[in-house]
């Protein structure tokens, strides 16, 4: 219509169809000579679809001998050709089977197969053949016409025409050929009397030709030998040969050599050897027979004890037709030589032999044999060295019995390899060993032992109660019961009271319980015994003593004492180490405290502006590793010198009489004091000692204990005994030196004035 529009519509294609044969199976007919590259073509697969959707390429399932070539068209369409790639055989293969794959180019691909079967053509490339290629047929002359003298057949691996076979047969003799004949059926057949004197051998040629083109033959050579009559048997030159043969002669050697022969002439005369039909197997593996020089050598072991005389038949036989034959006896005596080693036999008749055994006791039967002969089967036995056991002979011969020798000890010696080693009287000597293990029973001669003895047992005071203190470990050398240890505690040492009371012990473990906590202070060492008893019948003990040192704990604070003041701590060493310090000071610019001494010192002189009155908080703690401490409060007045001397003069004269008491317990401790002091030196000189290290001094005086602690004294240092010891003498206000020392030091022994200056409270 007019004014109307025409519009093109393209249809795009989808890879909807896959390729496909017009045949789905491709038949080909090759010939097995064709050269290799020769193509061959091949239908093409078609797809209704176009472009990229059309068909990409081929595939062949891989073969051997063929392979496909691929070529494009101008139109973009794909040709396939079959390639031959190796020489076809088709006796080897007659078929080949493949498969055709076309593929596609769309996504996802499509594809098609076909086969394609490939007949290999026969070609005449193989010649007829016999199974032999010559035979040799022995004919005697008196052999009737008409006798079949050979039967052949040959084969030809080519197929049809090509394989279809006449024969051709061509006689000679020693002059000229008689005659040529064909025939397609191979039987040589005596058309006339022979006569050996005439001609004694006659040669034929088989020839097999097949059918192709060109032909292709094969030949078979046919001897045919005419042999004389054979009228007379061969002889040999005794009816019986016999020899004697070492046992284990060397392989090869001669044994004896049979003779026989034959009046008939040529091939009628010779004569041939061989074992009888009826001869033990045994014989063909020991000896050999040269079937021509009659030679009867050695092929195997000679052994004497297998079998020490041999009796063989022997066979002569000629060559006629029928062959003739004679036999006779070979007589061959193995004698013996010494190649057995004795062979031991043990009965034990127990395998475990008690450590308590008496000599003389069985612990086996032994028995020895040796398979040769004479002195060469007479053994001699005997053991190792060493070894306390020996052998004993029976009165029947090669009989022995093993028995103990001497004592036995299953802790030195659990176990015996004994060699038994038996020796024929053979030259040279032959022996055998044999071992025989014997384990040493155990039996209860060994008691308990403890690795120590005294045991030194160190226990921190303190200790929890009922926990273990000590394992005591004993250990016995015998085995099994005989060796299960229990424990027990027999005793202590009998001081004060018997500490064992406090202890229990696990009797299979030896574990020791404390039931007590220990203190130092009370008792620091104390000793009991253990028993440690073996399970055995009888049962086997020993004891062993524990020294048990009580180890200082830091657990006592400083104590001090009243009026006057001294600190003392129960602790020792380190625990008893006692330091000052000064926790509370009314005016700190007047008073110092030495914290090893313990000494009070003024710093400078009093002033009319100073309080008449001071208080000093001390603190005296240890040097455990949880340090104890305890306090003092020292109160210091302030007087005028008159006052302090009118005081003491009249406290001096009340407490003369105490002094002088005062004095000689004063002169007593020092003395120990001393004592103790250059002990304790003596104690430290070998260690790496600064000077400043505390030191401590126990003593008593009367029923109160003291102690002495603090560093090394060095030079300039104070310690100030006498009896006014703890009293502050403050000089005249008008002098006002520093420096003036209030001992507040531990002292060994002090007298109070009769009017102190100051007091102390915890």
């Amino acid at each position: 219509a007019k004014g109307s529009e025409i519009h093109r519509l393209e249809i795009l294609d989808i890879n909807d169809n896959a390729p496909h044969f017009r045949r789905d199976t491709m038949h080909l007919d090759i010939s097995e000579s064709t050269p290799v590259g020769e193509r061959f073509s091949l239908n093409n697969a078609v797809d209704p679809d176009f472009g990229s959707n059309s068909i990409k390429t081929y595939y062949l399932t891989e073969s051997e001998h063929f392979d496909i070539d691929i070529q494009s068209g101008r139109d973009g369409s794909k040709f396939t050709n079959l390639v031959l790639k190796k020489p076809l055989d088709r006796e080897k293969q007659a078929t080949h089977n493949m498969i055709l794959t076309a593929v596609d180019g769309g996504v996802p691909a499509r594809s098609g197969t076909a086969s394609i079967i490939v007949r290999v053509l026969d070609v005449n490339d193989n010649a007829p053949k016999f199974d032999k290629d010559s035979y040799t047929i022995n004919l005697t002359e008196n052999s009737p016409i008409g006798s079949l003298i050979l039967k052949l057949n040959a084969s030809d691996l080519d197929e049809g025409s090509n394989s279809d076979i006449v024969y051709a047969f061509s006689l000679y003799t020693s002059e000229k050929t008689q005659h040529t004949f064909k025939d397609k059926l191979p039987f040589l057949i005596l058309q006339k009397s022979l006569d050996r004197e005439i001609n004694d051998e006659y040669h034929l040629v088989l020839t097999a030709v097949d059918g192709g083109n060109p032909q292709r033959s094969g030949t078979l050579n046919v001897t045919v030998v005419v042999l004389d009559n054979n009228d007379n048997r061969p002889v040999f030159s005794q009816d019986i040969y016999s020899t004697n043969l070492k046992e284990n002669i060397q392989v090869g050697t001669l044994v004896i050599q049979v003779q026989a022969s034959d009046a008939d002439h040529g091939s009628n005369g010779e004569v041939t050897y061989a074992f009888g039909s009826d001869q033990n197997p045994k014989v063909y593996e020991i000896f050999s027979l040269d079937k021509l020089t009659g030679d009867i050598r050695v092929k195997g072991d000679v052994d004497f004890e297998e079998k020490s005389i041999y009796k063989l038949d022997v066979q002569a036989s000629d060559n006629g037709q029928p062959p003739m034959k004679t036999d006779c006896r070979v007589v061959i005596k193995i004698l013996d030589t010494n190649d057995n080693t004795p062979e031991i036999d043990v009965t034990s008749l127990s395998k475990m032999v008690s450590e308590d055994s008496k000599p003389g006791t069985v612990i086996s039967l032994i028995s020895v044999t040796d398979r040769d002969t004479g002195v060469n089967g007479k053994v001699m036995c005997s053991l190792s060295e060493n070894v306390p056991f020996e052998l004993k002979q029976s009165v029947q011969e090669n009989m022995y019995s093993l028995v103990t020798k001497g004592s036995l000890d299953r802790e030195t010696v659990s176990h015996y390899d004994i060699t038994i080693t038996a020796s024929d009287l053979g030259q040279p000597p032959l022996s055998s060993y044999k071992t025989l293990s014997v384990q040493v029973s155990d039996v209860n001669d060994n008691p308990p032992k403890f690795s120590l003895n005294p045991i030194e047992l160190y226990i921190i005071e303190n200790n929890a109660a009922g926990a273990p203190i000590l394992t005591l470990s004993a250990f016995d050398k015998d085995l099994n019961e005989n060796s299960v240890i229990s424990y027990q505690i027999i005793k202590g040492n009998g001081t004060q009271r018997d500490i064992t009371s406090f202890l229990n012990i696990n009797s299979e473990t030896g574990a020791i319980y404390a039931l007590k906590s220990f203190d130092f202070e009370t008792f620091k060492t104390f000793q009991f015994y253990a028993l440690a008893t073996d399970s055995g019948t009888p049962s086997l003990s020993s004891n062993v003593t524990v020294n048990v040192f009580i180890l200082d704990q830091n657990d006592n604070v400083p104590v001090i004492l009243y009026p006057v003041i001294r600190a003392y701590d129960a602790d020792i060493g380190y625990n008893g180490w006692l330091l000052f310090s000064l926790q509370e000071v009314s005016d700190h610019s007047l008073f110092s405290l030495d914290r090893y001494t313990g000494q009070i010192r003024t710093l400078r002189s009093f002033t009319e502006t100073d309080e008449a009155q001071h208080k000093l908080l001390i603190l005296v703690k240890d040097n455990g590793n949880v340090s104890l401490s305890a306090t003092a409060t020292v109160i210091v007045k302030v007087v005028e010198p008159k006052e302090a001397f009118a005081a003491s003069d009249v406290q001096n004269a009340v407490k003369d009489e105490e002094e002088n008491n005062v004095t000689f317990y004063l002169i007593i401790t020092l003395g120990s004091v001393s004592v103790l002091f250059v002990i304790s030196i003596i104690y430290l000189q070998d260690t790496n000692y600064d000077g400043t290290m505390c030191h401590s001094i126990q003593y008593r005086s009367g029923d109160k204990r003291y102690m002495l602690v603090g560093p090394r004294m060095s030079i300039g240092s104070t310690i100030v005994p006498g009896s006014n010891g703890n009293t502050l003498v403050i000089p005249d206000r008008r002098r006002r030196d520093s420096g003036e020392v209030l001992s507040f030091a531990v002292r060994i022994c002090c007298i109070l004035s009769n009017k102190t200056i100051f007091s102390s409270h915890h």
